[in-house]
């Protein structure tokens, strides 16, 4: 079987070799393009052209595109989400909007399915083995859309198979504290079945805390409190309101991690080194699985022991008990048990990513990255099919210029279709993974738009916070949906925003953590990111998501009765990212404004002194050098933003331009520190690393102070937080740094 490792090697270099050429190829101007800056090289972003850009989105695309991306099932690596890789890859090669080149790479992944002979079941069993209860394998055919043979059965991917059987207790969220609290209430877990309802913790956290407690099983189902408002009944759920049906089920990765589970840090190619089974680290270790909340009601409101706390009762019409086990006057037997069988499977399975490139005329080794996955658990209107359709209109328009010979950016563009994203944002990782070098030396920004509108009230912004700037410039000239007259950053400012103490009153920028395909970017390599939605207005629901989300339910008609009628939403989102797009691509000067970390360093800064500073001068640690570190990144932010004010007055050329937008894009990467958090993976960013600790501050110092309180201060656990404080000036030092005079060392 030689031949087969060497084949294996061959296709692996291939395909690195493959992307090395194409990006290589377009960050070397052709033989016509040899020649001396003229004039044209410091043109700057064409009002005209993205006036032109942002009229012709059209909102009936949109919608068509949705209609043909949703009708049918694309989970991973299934034969329609193949089929979704070669219509992308069509319309990228269109004579008339087509791109300059589209083409797909694939990777072998370890995706997890139920089995397709044996159902997971979840039943409750007498104390003679009978089953007195069975409940529902799968969500009920409301639409004639949720029974075809390709709309998968609600399962936990990644949970091991298994028939755990013990007595039945509720654990509200299944966080750490929730079990801790049922162990104070005197309830013995060991050997039982949890029941948690989603939310408070990740989905595999769940399983990872109550096998931690001897918890065996772990069922878990969308409480109508936290989804619906309350609201329950079929008259008042879809499809008669946007609401959750009380059969809805929403399936999910309950991995840990994110990327292929079998190579970590690198691309899930034939010749890359695989991980044992015994040696992947991530998985539920206990079987899990997900119910409706119609049959968590049947288990719910028959348990007996204590009543729950306050906190935990959710709206499913009784008064929700502890357990173990059930009341005598109830359904069941008081001694039943409830038993999980899951037969889920593991299997490599190839997915993959899609690329249309634009090159740049100017600057084509700097790439603008727009991004969105592709797969869905079932039909996937809104997660991820709403994102797609708006990447798929942009790219029309763009493409359609750029055919006709009227634009090219100045910047290469590459748009992307990312697979398997569901089972852990495999894609994204393993594309970050292979080019990596690449990637962190030429990247400018990545733009993610998965889901492009859970409703339509009002813009949703996340990133780092040089995207502030541009994502305001863009959506102060794009006018909100409806009637208002307003535009979408006063329209936004109206529900999300906070003072400023530079700007004043402005929109809300939310931070990045690991939801979507802007994760390995951010966190892995330091690249400026964003991701952009509609959204719903929070004071008029409490719904945590929108309701089908990752259900059978979540279907084009939903989306045109309920979420987004017209489909003015996705054309608002289209426009801003559009317009996000054009900027980053076009402008001379990177449209990044790094002062702007400079309030997210102070606002940190003055949470570390005021929560921390304390309990630090007890163990005789000074954030003295913190406060200076912080000081002299805020002082060469403020002197690179003067040095670009005075080159847009002036005449620069074309190195003076391409040394400060190299400060710009390099400034990301210098707070990544990839032996800063060595449990988490691919966490590297030690601005925006996962925060175990309750302070708002910078997260490593957070989690090591939490930790170490209560010990002495000769322990290792404050030595670790000396340890992140240094990681941490180190980083604003160096971010300092890189925004200083090139020459300046």
């Amino acid at each position: 079987m030689h031949w087969v490792k060497a084949l294996g090697l061959v296709v692996g270099a291939t395909a690195l070799l493959g992307l090395g050429i194409i990006l290589g190829h377009f960050a070397i101007p052709k033989a016509a393009d040899s020649r001396a800056p003229n004039p044209s090289d410091l043109q700057d972003l064409d009002l005209e052209i993205l006036q032109a850009v942002l009229g012709q989105l059209d909102a009936s695309r949109i919608r068509e595109n949705l209609r043909e991306l949703s009708k049918e099932p694309h989970l991973a690596s299934s034969p329609r989400d193949e089929a979704l890789v070669q219509l992308l890859l069509g319309r990228w090669a269109d004579s008339v909007s087509g791109l300059d080149l589209a083409k797909a790479y694939e990777y072998e992944v370890l995706l997890s399915f139920p089995s397709s002979t044996q159902p997971n079941r979840v039943e409750v069993v007498g104390s003679q083995g009978d089953i007195l209860h069975s409940f529902r394998p799968g969500e009920k055919n409301l639409t004639g859309e949720q029974a075809g043979p390709d709309v998968i059965q609600p399962y936990a991917a990644y949970a091991p198979p298994g028939t755990p059987k013990g007595l039945l207790v509720y654990a509200n969220r299944g966080t750490e504290e929730d079990f801790r609290e049922l162990q104070a209430q005197g309830i013995n877990l060991q050997g039982t079945i949890a029941l948690t309802r989603y939310g408070g913790a990740g989905r595999g956290a769940k399983a990872v805390n109550a096998a931690k407690h001897g918890v065996v099983g772990v069922l878990v189902y969308t409480d109508p409190a936290d989804i619906n408002d309350g609201q329950s009944l079929p008259s008042e759920t879809f499809p008669n309101s946007w609401g959750l049906p009380p059969s809805g089920v929403e399936r999910g990765s309950y991995y840990e991690y994110f990327g292929d589970p079998l190579t970590p840090y690198l691309p899930a190619h034939p010749s890359s080194f695989r991980l044992g089974s015994n040696n992947v680290s991530g998985f539920p270790p206990i079987p899990s699985q997900p119910i409706g909340f119609e049959d968590a009601k049947d288990l719910l409101c028959n348990l007996t022991g204590p009543s729950a706390p306050a906190s935990w009762q959710g709206a499913l019409g009784c008064d929700y008990k502890l357990g173990p086990g059930f009341q005598p006057d109830g359904n069941f037997q008081t001694d039943s048990q409830v038993q999980v069988s899951v037969y889920n499977r593991l299997e490599l399975r190839n997915s993959s990513n899609v690329l249309g490139i634009i090159r740049g005329a100017v600057e084509p080794d700097r790439y603008v990255i727009y991004g969105n996955h592709r797969d869905s658990w079932v039909h996937g209107a809104v997660d991820p099919s709403s994102g797609t359709a708006v990447l798929l209109e942009i790219s029309r328009v763009l493409g359609t210029l750029l055919k006709k010979g009227t634009w090219r950016p100045r910047r290469t563009v590459i748009f992307a279709s990312w697979g398997a994203e569901e089972f852990g944002l495999i894609g994204s990782t393993e594309f970050t993974e292979e080019f990596l070098n690449k990637l962190q030396e030429r990247t400018v920004a990545y733009i993610n738009v998965d889901i492009a509108v859970f409703a339509n009230a009002t813009l949703r912004a996340q990133g780092t916070p040089p995207v502030q700037s541009v994502i305001f410039s863009a959506t102060k000239e794009i006018n909100a949906p409806g009637h208002s007259g307003l535009s979408i950053y006063n329209n936004w400012i109206q529900y999300s925003n906070r003072t400023s103490p530079v700007y004043g009153l402005i929109p809300s920028l939310g931070s990045l953590g690991a939801g979507s395909d802007y994760a390995a970017f951010i966190h892995f390599l330091g690249i400026s990111s964003m991701d952009l939605a509609y959204t719903y207005d929070r004071s008029k629901t409490s719904a945590r998501i929108y309701p089908t989300y990752h259900t059978a339910f979540d279907t084009f008609d939903y989306v045109e009765k309920f979420l987004d009628p017209g489909f003015s939403s996705h054309q608002a989102v289209a426009q801003t990212a559009g317009s996000v797009l054009l900027r980053l691509s076009d402008s001379i000067f990177l449209p990044l404004n790094v002062t702007d970390y400079s309030e997210t360093l102070r606002s940190f800064l003055k949470a570390a002194q005021q929560d921390l500073g304390g309990l630090l001068e007890q163990h005789s640690i000074s954030l003295a050098p913190l406060v200076t570190a912080v000081e002299k990144f805020e002082t060469a932010a403020a002197d690179l933003g003067q040095r670009i004010l005075t080159l847009q007055k002036g005449s620069p050329d074309t190195l003076q331009v391409r040394m400060v937008n190299d400060q710009l894009m390099l400034l990301e990467r210098a707070f990544l520190n990839p032996r800063a958090f060595p449990e988490e993976r691919y966490y590297s960013h030690v601005l925006w690393a996962p925060r175990t600790g309750p302070v708002a501050t910078f997260p490593g110092l957070a989690n090591a102070c939490f930790k170490a309180q209560g010990t002495d201060s000769s322990s290792e656990a404050w030595a670790e937080v000396k340890r992140q404080l240094s990681i941490v000036v180190m980083a604003l030092e160096g971010a300092a740094d890189t925004l200083r005079p090139v020459a300046d060392l």
